[in-house]
């Protein structure tokens, strides 16, 4: 168990993110205080507490599973995708204490105090699960998902604040930090990559006047570093030098959410979703929704493309060419909220939406786009909901409910 010095900032983005869903900061304070091991409701049946696992899947048809397990964790979130993830054997939900929960039982295998920074993303890579520094000493450090101990760490020095992981592959961590003026005021920030076996500075570029950072979703493809921010930027940086390959202003990102497959970046604009190159920024395919619908979160999940839009409407998509492989409307019939995180596990796609009572976890038939099943703990907590899954079970963390789904 590691002790640091507790403190961090909320991320504005999230905080907009949130407000843009009716949200008011008020709200997002609401039900954070308390963290008991105690039983929940769960869909309108008891939910097994503490340490014992419930009775399974038995239920009727349309009927959502009973969770295998819930627990009360110390969860602070904001909706981002990367608050909530199952590696190694353990689920783990960005908090502070940060815990890991095994993934069967439900039982805490470590805890880490001040080991989630809040607003910053936690990111698994090589078997390392990647945290920014708790201490808000300029460090970045990794872990090993499985005990909590530490076994990686990197400093970017002394003129830089708080650098936050943003994406990672198999030879580099990439992160954004402010640049620290002479008075401790900044107006500018850096992104660099870190060796992942060393923790040695790789590169680093400063960017441009104006840019925060905030609002940053990245992911990495081959020599692409690609990323979103909260100025409307969309940028692609080669991963071996930092230079820039490309820059697009664009419209509306959905708080800067976009999908990677192969060599494209796929972005929703409003009533737009595009596909460009990562190579030179060109756009490959568009698709448009009905008038006065927008696009929402897409995701690309074993190859295929999932994406809903205002009106209800949910899409699977060929990633590559933009063609629609079906189109479906369950969610607008059975007035389910959007989905805006997806997972799959067999044939079936679990949806995680916004925000509560007409909401939760859905289960959706991969190949037809039918609805199957919407699990929701009745708990009226106005968070977003994540979900994460191991290949066996669906965890869906909403508030500070942590359930274990069988898959």
């Amino acid at each position: 168990m590691g002790i640091g010095t507790s403190g961090g900032r909320s991320s504005r983005r999230r905080v907009l993110r949130l407000a843009g869903g009716g949200l008011t900061l008020a709200v997002l304070t609401a039900g954070t205080a308390g963290c008991r091991e105690d039983v929940a409701d769960g869909g309108g049946s008891e939910v097994a507490g503490d340490d014992k696992p419930s009775g399974g899947d038995a239920r009727g048809a349309g009927q959502a599973p009973e969770p295998l397990w819930t627990k009360t964790t110390s969860a602070q979130t904001y909706g981002d995708n990367d608050e909530l993830v199952a590696v190694r054997g353990v689920v783990i939900a960005s908090g502070d204490p940060l815990a890991a929960f095994d993934a069967a039982t439900g039982k805490e295998r470590w805890a880490l105090e001040s080991g989630a920074v809040p607003g910053a993303p936690m990111l698994v890579g090589n078997g390392t699960l990647y945290l920014a520094s708790g201490k808000y000493d300029g460090s970045v450090a990794g872990y090993d998902p499985a005990s909590g101990r530490e076994t990686w760490r990197s400093h970017l020095g002394k003129g830089y604040r708080q650098p936050k992981p943003m994406a990672v592959d198999e030879k580099q961590v990439y992160v954004i930090a402010e640049i620290l003026e002479d008075d401790g005021s900044s107006r500018t920030n850096v992104i660099a990559a870190l060796n992942s076996s060393t923790g040695k500075v790789a590169w680093s570029e400063q960017r441009d006047l104006g840019t925060m950072e905030m609002g940053i979703h990245a992911a990495v493809k081959g020599r692409h570093l690609v990323y979103t921010d909260f100025k409307k930027n969309l940028t692609v940086r080669d991963t071996a030098t930092g230079t820039q390959v490309w820059t697009h202003k664009t419209t509306k990102t959905n708080y800067g959410f976009f999908a990677v497959h192969e060599d494209l970046v796929i972005v929703p604009q409003g009533q737009t979703l595009q596909a460009f190159n990562l190579s030179d920024g060109t756009e490959k395919w568009s698709m448009k929704t009905e008038r006065f619908t927008t696009f929402k979160e897409p995701a690309v999940v074993e190859g295929v493309l999932y994406i809903a839009d205002s009106d209800r409407t949910l899409r699977a998509v060929e990633p590559g060419t933009g063609k629609e492989i079906w189109q479906s409307k369950a969610l607008a019939k059975d007035e389910v909220q959007t989905p805006r995180q997806y997972v799959k596990v067999g044939g079936v796609l679990y949806g995680a939406t916004s925000l509560d009572e007409r909401g939760g976890v859905v289960a959706i038939d991969a190949k037809t786009g039918e609805l199957r099943w919407t699990f929701n703990d009745k708990s009226g907590d106005f968070h977003a909901w994540l979900v994460a899954t191991d290949g066996k079970r669906v965890f869906a963390l909403h508030g500070k409910k942590l359930h274990a789904l069988p898959a």
